[in-house]
C-alpha cells in the first residue's frame, strides 16, 4: 500500500472509530435516564439510605446533570464502584458518566481514554490515625501499618511519600470505604490515608470522632471531578457544562428557589444567556433553551449542593476553603458563558 493510500486508510479509521464512540447522549435519551458511576458509599459524596436512595455531593451532579438532559433529577440510576471497578465500568459502557472522588491525572486522562469534564472539589492526600497512638505528624509515621484503597492515587503518593522520608510502613489493603472504616475502627491498622474530604467523611462515621486525630500534612494535589469517554465531546460538553452552570449559579446568585424569578426579570446579559432568554445556547449541545436553569433546579447552586452534603453545618463539616469562589478567596473559576 502507499503512503498517500495508508494515510487515507488511517484517517477513515479514525473517523470510523470516532463515530462509534460517539451517541451518549442519543443512548441516554433512548433509555430514558442516566446511569452514573458512584462509589460504594462515602458519607456526604455518595451514600445511600436505608431505602436505598442516593444522596451526596456527588449524587447531585448526577442528578443536575439528569435535569438538564430530562428536566428530571430522578432520571437517573446509580451503580457503585470501587476504586478498581470505576474505570472499567466507564469504559465499558457500564455507566455514562462516573462521579465519585476521582483524581485527575495524566495517564488517567491519556492512557486510559477518559476525558475529565473539570474539577468539582480540589483536595489532598492526608492521614487519620488514632489519638492513643500520640502521634502528631506524618512524619512519625515510620514502621505504621496502613489502610490503604487499592487502585487509587493514593497508594501510590503513600510509597512516593514514605520513600522519599526514608521511612517504612506495612500496607493494609482495602477495596472499599466501608472496609477501610471497619479495619481502622477496629485498629487493624494504626493509620487511614486518602483524600482528607474522605478522611473527614469517615471520621464522622465513628462513635467517637474525638478519638480520631487528622494528622496536618498534605502530601498531594487531588483535583477530583466527573469524567466521561474519550471519542464523544458532545457528551463531554453537556458533562462540563453542567459543572459550569452550577458554578456559574453561584457566581451569579442564582438559586433553585429564584432560578425562575432570576430568568424572567434579570438585567445580566450573562444569566440571560445561561437561563435560556437570550441565544441559541441548547442547541449547541443537543438540549433545550433551559438546560442549565433545569439543572439548578434539581438540587441548587455549587454553594448550594456543597453546603447541603459536605459544608459546615453537616456532619461532615468541611469549609470551602479554595473551593470557594475565585471572588471569595478560592480558586473555583468557570468559564465564562458566551
Amino acid at each position: 500500500m502507499s503512503k498517500t493510500r495508508l494515510i487515507v486508510a488511517a484517517a477513515a479509521a479514525s473517523l470510523v472509530g470516532g463515530a462509534v464512540a460517539a451517541g451518549t447522549l442519543d443512548d441516554v435519551k433512548a433509555k430514558g435516564f442516566i446511569q452514573c458511576g458512584v462509589s460504594t458509599g462515602l458519607v456526604g459524596f455518595a451514600n445511600p439510605d436505608a431505602d436505598g436512595n442516593w444522596n451526596g455531593f456527588d449524587v447531585d451532579y448526577c442528578r443536575a446533570l439528569a435535569g438538564a438532559v430530562f428536566g428530571d433529577p430522578e432520571a437517573v440510576k446509580f451503580t457503585p464502584t470501587t476504586g478498581k471497578t470505576r474505570f472499567t465500568a466507564l469504559s465499558s459502557g457500564e455507566v455514562d458518566v462516573l462521579a465519585r472522588n476521582t483524581t485527575w491525572t495524566f495517564s488517567r486522562d491519556a492512557d486510559l481514554k477518559l476525558t475529565f469534564v473539570g474539577i468539582n472539589y480540589y483536595d489532598g492526600q492526608g492521614f487519620m490515625t488514632h489519638a492513643s497512638l500520640g502521634v502528631e505528624s506524618a512524619h512519625d509515621l515510620d514502621g505504621a501499618t496502613i489502610c490503604i484503597q487499592t487502585g487509587t492515587t493514593t497508594e501510590l503518593n503513600l510509597a512516593d511519600f514514605f520513600r522519599a522520608n526514608n521511612m517504612s510502613y506495612e500496607p493494609v489493603p482495602i477495596e472499599t470505604n466501608a472496609e477501610a472504616r471497619e479495619q481502622f475502627f477496629a485498629e487493624a491498622c494504626d493509620v487511614y490515608t486518602t483524600d482528607r474530604s474522605g478522611l473527614a467523611a469517615t471520621r464522622a462515621t465513628a462513635e467517637d470522632p474525638e478519638a480520631l486525630i487528622v494528622l496536618p500534612e498534605i502530601i498531594s494535589k487531588e483535583p477530583l471531578g466527573p469524567l466521561v469517554r474519550h471519542g464523544d465531546d458532545e457528551w463531554a460538553d453537556i458533562a462540563r457544562w453542567v459543572l459550569n452552570a452550577l458554578i456559574i449559579a453561584e457566581e451569579k446568585g442564582i438559586t433553585a428557589a429564584n432560578v425562575d424569578s432570576m430568568a424572567s426579570s434579570t438585567n445580566d446579559p450573562e444569566v440571560a444567556r445561561l437561563l435560556g432568554v437570550e441565544g441559541e445556547y441548547g442547541g449547541m449541545i443537543g438540549l433545550s433553551a433551559d438546560w442549565a436553569a433545569n439543572a439548578i433546579r434539581a438540587r441548587g447552586n455549587y454553594a448550594e449542593i456543597f453546603d447541603n452534603n459536605i459544608g459546615p453545618d453537616t456532619a461532615i463539616g468541611l469549609s470551602r476553603g479554595v473551593n470557594a469562589l475565585y471572588t471569595e478567596g478560592g480558586i473555583l473559576y468557570a468559564p465564562p458563558f458566551r
